[in-house]
């Protein structure tokens, strides 16, 4: 049975037309509540371990760089494996692939309640990553098929305000939930709180997103990606988007992998739970993509991305004293502005790509989530070597890649 019928069962009805989902139809505005549990739940699981890093390496004896895989890991296998599950979602359809990556990733997050140790921990952040993948780049080929193109970059944003607003509250469920279960294994029960909320968002999900009007499936086969993956990095536009987001992620998940131990660390001092309430700056990420993302449909990818650059350096800068107000002032501006760059990449990838516009997501997701991987833990050597100036000047060295990216691309067709 196909997806469009398959759904039809669940109380939609496919209208006869073949018309793509236009802004402010109440269709439209389904779908983005659907998308939006789905970048909701995706990124709470992803980044719950962050606020808890400092109790891995209590509970378990690991350093600091150590104790951030359990946030790369799954950064990585996903982003491997999503190339994969492009390929399989062009086969089986696009809802079907995105509602088995929140089922399952959420069982795995909690089942980290009873992880006997370290390589448990791993081992279910490994399989959560493989789980995952079967969401972000398909979500995003999933609009880029459904939607006018008009409608594309405003519905993107609203998805990626989702992972914002997911973000911040897996961290700060863990964070918060470490304070209040204080003691051994205090993280293990907030992980579980997670798990459940996945599972809840799994379920508006499946019953709000609309059929797929315009999917249609071919044949499963993995030998034509290494292909189709090559062509499209001679796309000059693409090549120099998923430089973009190796370098947007790497920094990023580096500030928000070491900022815990800088704040629980002398002169802040600070309990997990409250340092743990920075992450609250996340909806500004939402407010970022949306509004961002809407700017930039108006006034073109490439001025706008120029400008969320700038913006990040500058939020970096201001986080560079030992004032807790001017940290949160930082990372607000960083966060507002590094949300609108990831939503303005993540809808021009598709956009630029003639064809396989699914792998075009995954390509762009590959590079940005291993970014994150391997800068989030390699920041720790920073950090033990240098603390917080190690880490900035890091992080701010990747923010000159984006720069430089985003002059380059503001250069091309595409741009304007």
């Amino acid at each position: 049975m196909d997806e469009a019928r398959a759904d039809a069962r669940d109380g939609f009805v496919v209208p006869a037309h073949n018309a793509r989902i236009e802004a402010g139809t109440p269709e439209f505005r389904r779908t983005n509540v659907a998308v939006f549990f789905c970048g909701f739940a995706i990124f709470a699981i992803l980044y719950c371990p962050q606020p808890v890093l400092p109790l891995f390496v209590a509970e378990f004896g690991v350093s600091p760089a150590q104790s951030s895989i359990a946030v790369s890991i799954t950064a990585v296998v996903m982003a491997v494996s999503m190339l994969f599950a492009s390929s399989i979602s062009e086969a089986l359809g696009r809802k079907a692939m995105m509602l088995g990556a929140l089922v399952a990733s959420s069982a795995l997050t909690l089942a980290l309640w009873a992880a006997p140790g370290w390589d448990s921990v791993l081992w279910l952040r490994a399989l959560a990553g493989l789980a995952l993948s079967g969401a972000p780049a398909v979500t995003l080929a999933y609009l880029g098929e459904e939607m006018s193109p008009k409608a594309v970059p405003a519905a993107v944003g609203l998805y990626i305000g989702g992972s914002a607003l997911g973000g911040m509250s897996g961290r700060l469920a863990a964070a918060l939930g470490s304070d209040v279960g204080a003691g051994h294994g205090s993280w293990r029960l907030a992980m579980a709180g997670i798990g459940i909320m996945g599972l809840i968002s799994a379920v508006f999900f499946w019953r709000l997103l609309p059929p797929s009007r315009h999917f249609r499936a071919r044949e499963l086969r993995f030998s034509g990606l290494s292909r189709s993956m090559l062509r499209l990095l001679k796309t000059p536009a693409i090549s120099l988007l998923v430089l973009a987001g190796f370098c947007l992620l790497g920094s990023f998940m580096t500030l928000y992998n070491y900022l815990g131990f800088r704040l629980e660390a002398a002169p802040f001092s600070l309990s997990p739970g409250l340092a743990g309430l920075v992450f609250l700056t996340y909806p500004l990420g939402s407010l970022g993509s949306a509004w961002l993302g809407a700017l930039a449909s108006r006034r073109g990818r490439g001025p706008v991305l120029v400008g969320c650059s700038l913006a990040m350096l500058a939020g970096l800068a201001l986080m560079t004293p030992d004032s807790f107000v001017m940290i949160v002032a930082g990372l607000s501006l960083l966060t507002f502005s590094f949300f609108g760059a990831h939503a303005i990449c993540a809808g021009w990838a598709p956009a630029a790509a003639s064809a396989d516009k699914a792998q075009a997501s995954s390509l762009y997701l590959l590079l940005y989530y291993i970014g994150g991987g391997i800068a989030g833990s390699l920041g720790g050597v920073f950090w033990a070597s240098h603390g917080w100036v190690g880490v900035a000047l890091f992080c701010g060295l990747l923010m000159v890649g984006v720069q430089a990216v985003a002059l380059a691309l503001s250069r091309t067709t595409q741009a304007r």
